[in-house]
């Protein structure tokens, strides 16, 4: 009973863990890259209607190509998957004398007697279908993948670079004059920035204030490298 409630805290923790990764892929990027364009515009153009199609654009754009990265991504890791169980499954049909020393190595390594590794590798060796997924666990290492993960990390990161991107080019849909609007846009996104910093260090262990003061950091030295450079064409 302790082993199945350890088991579904285990697997409850690591699909948090994917979701995690996939939002802040994402929020990142969706933050810092539309700001960056947004006030690399704002130096060049007076307009804010330009700045908020090319906004616009580049949003639909990162948010397709992040998801798709998302999604080549976990089918990779399925593919990869999937491919070192059929291994496994000839290994164990074909070359059985191998596969059964190197589950008796894996028993022995824990601190089995060799009376009790001959008994757990006659168990295990019963059923081939548990004996390839104890073998694909202990001794590749791999856990079994979510078969809709690719599907899911290109959603998550896909929504949550346009959640990221809506916020630094908000601004320009209420505000004519590129130059005022960039003003709001750039305490705006600097506030998230550092919010968003500070929670992604607290769940990676990581110090909180400096992980979202150099969050915000690279996100402000984008922002401004992208104006100056606009500026400087400009002239």
């Amino acid at each position: 009973m302790d082993t199945h409630l350890h088991h579904d805290h285990t697997e409850t923790h690591l699909k948090s863990s994917d979701f995690l990764r996939d939002v802040v892929i994402g929020m990142s990027d969706g933050l810092t890259v539309p700001f960056a364009l947004a006030a690399g515009l704002s130096g060049a153009v007076e307009s804010s209607s330009i700045i908020v199609i090319a906004g616009i654009a580049e949003i639909a754009a990162g948010s397709i190509a992040m998801g798709l990265g998302g999604y080549l991504a976990g089918k990779t890791e399925q593919d990869h998957y999937d491919s070192e169980v059929k291994r496994e499954y000839y290994e164990v049909e074909n070359l059985r004398h191998r596969e059964i020393e190197e589950t008796k190595e894996f028993f022995a390594n824990i601190g089995l007697s060799p009376a009790l590794q001959d008994q757990a590798t006659e168990e295990i060796a019963k059923d081939k279908a548990k004996w390839v997924d104890f073998m694909m666990k202990y001794e590749l290492g791999l856990d079994k993948p979510d078969p809709k993960r690719a599907t899911k990390s290109a959603l998550n990161i896909g929504l949550s670079y346009i959640a990221g991107g809506v916020i630094p080019l908000s601004p320009y849909f209420f505000i004519s004059d590129s130059t005022e609007a960039l003003k709001f846009s750039v305490i705006a996104t600097l506030i998230c920035l550092f919010v968003f910093g500070f929670f992604k260090s607290k769940t990676t262990g990581v110090n909180p204030i400096w992980g979202a003061i150099r969050v915000t950091l690279i996100g402000a030295v984008a922002a401004a490298a992208a104006f100056g450079v606009a500026r400087l064409f400009e002239h």
